[in-house]
């Protein structure tokens, strides 16, 4: 079951404690189980800026980033999902899922950062080195796989090291 966790539960007619939060989807496992769920796959969870606005096509402004697909805090869960305290609500939650015998899967972002390109924010790798965090050209050009202006070198070996090490850090 993929859910975003402030989603799933945000409606008042969810009939939390906590709507949108980590302990307000541990409430929610109980219905998930009578499901018949077995694994539960959440929408990015690492902190990310939810503060960025969009513009869209007919002009519309003040989008917030809802899906948390532009990471910030590779080691961090979203803090905007907790009611107190987002590191221990998150391992709360884990726990919780794992006693309900349910998996826990998490959807990851690394081919790229919040940062966006040239004309993005600066909050981390562009300001500690920029030439090996990111994909760039030979005429010094942001790669754009991901459609994002800025992917990751992740062929260097600082940043795979990064990846590895952030993953490591959510399993445990």
């Amino acid at each position: 079951y993929e859910m975003h966790v402030r989603g799933f539960t945000r409606d008042g007619s969810s009939g939390v404690a906590d709507p949108g939060t980590y302990r307000g989807l541990i409430e929610k496992i109980p219905y998930l189980k009578e499901l018949g769920v077995t694994s539960i796959e959440l929408l990015p969870v690492f902190e990310f800026n939810e503060n960025e606005f969009f513009i869209t096509r007919d002009r519309r402004k003040n989008l917030v980033n809802y899906w948390g697909y532009n990471t910030l805090g590779f080691f961090a869960p979203k803090q905007q999902y907790a009611a107190s305290n987002q590191v221990e609500e998150f391992k709360e939650l884990v726990k919780a899922i794992h006693a309900a015998g349910m998996e826990v899967i998490l959807d990851v972002v690394y081919n790229h950062s919040g940062e966006g390109g040239r004309r993005g924010p600066v909050y981390s790798f562009r300001g500690i080195d920029e030439q090996v965090y990111y994909s760039i050209s030979e005429q010094g050009h942001y790669r754009n796989f991901s459609g994002c202006g800025n992917t990751l070198d992740c062929h260097h070996p600082v940043v795979r090291r990064f990846i590895i090490e952030s993953l490591r850090h959510w399993v445990e």
